[in-house]
């Protein structure tokens, strides 16, 4: 459970070390986030919509441009809409970059893992 006074949310894969990184930095500002394993629950659309709006980006400028998966599914050329992207990242919810964070002072995706501190009360 988030802390009430400061709440955190972080959208973590537990398999990635930046991820574990920005979690363990939280937790050593003394704070308790909520942590959505999205890797096990998946993505909404409106859930990608509003944090995509949130950080002021597009799907594109938050997906993972690594690994075998993108590059099989036809992701990184330019033509494939932000309608797709986002329809692919529901499917496939290890396409959305990782970690992002969402705390009272706004939404980030925390790459690199000290970014996580503009986030952070202080």
């Amino acid at each position: 459970m988030a802390d009430a006074a400061f709440p955190v949310t972080v959208f973590h894969n537990p398999a990635c070390g930046t991820s574990r990184k920005v979690l363990a930095a939280i937790e050593t500002a003394g704070l308790t986030p909520e942590v959505v394993d999205y890797v096990k629950t998946g993505w909404t659309r409106e859930q990608l919509t509003d944090l995509f709006a949130a950080m002021d980006k597009t799907p594109r400028q938050l997906m993972r441009t690594t690994g075998d998966l993108v590059t099989d599914l036809g992701l990184l050329d330019p033509a494939v809409s932000d309608d797709a992207l986002l329809d692919a990242m529901v499917e496939h919810p290890i396409l959305v970059n990782r970690p992002i964070v969402k705390t009272p002072k706004g939404v980030k995706l925390c790459r690199p893992v000290e970014t996580v501190q503009d986030l952070l009360p202080g």
